[in-house]
């Protein structure tokens, strides 16, 4: 395992990636069973919006070929990770415990805390951060609409 990682290296990424961050999303978005139903010109677009806005994105690299992402934004209080990312080529390999040690070493030395999201049906996810040493904080939760547009839980029939 060390030395597939001792190969890795990061590289801030730039708009002209966007093309490329926007084909990893789509597969995170799979893999997560996400309900984004955006196509890949749409996320490249979201990207390319993203990367000129308030988001950085790092890109995590393996002998040259991209192995995954990261994307994060710097708020006052925290880092929000809004989405990190490995191929599954390169799972279980130490690179995605290897580039979030990078992130935190050159991108977020100066951060007090680092906040992410991980769907609740995403157990591989959430055993993963914990194992890197995250905890839970909070429990987002909501109440879709009924078809008829009414959300009301006791139904109204």
């Amino acid at each position: 395992m060390r030395s597939i990682v001792a190969k890795m290296t990061c590289r801030a990424a730039s708009e002209e990636d966007a093309p490329l961050l926007a084909e990893l999303n789509g597969q995170l978005i799979r893999d997560e069973g996400h309900r984004n139903p955006m196509t890949l010109a749409e996320l490249e677009a979201r990207m390319r919006g993203w990367l000129t806005g308030e988001y950085e994105a790092v890109l995590f690299l393996q002998q040259g070929q991209a192995a995954g992402y990261a994307l994060f934004r710097r708020e006052p209080e925290h880092v929000y990770l809004r989405q990190f990312f490995v191929r599954p080529e390169f799972r279980r390999q130490g690179i995605g415990r290897a580039a979030l040690g990078w992130l935190r070493e050159h991108a977020w030395a100066d951060a007090s805390r680092v906040r992410l999201d991980v769907l609740i049906g995403n157990a591989a996810g959430i055993a993963f951060w914990r194992a890197v040493g995250f905890r839970d904080y909070c429990l987002t939760m909501e109440l879709e609409a009924h078809p008829g547009g009414a959300s009301d839980p006791a139904g109204s029939e």
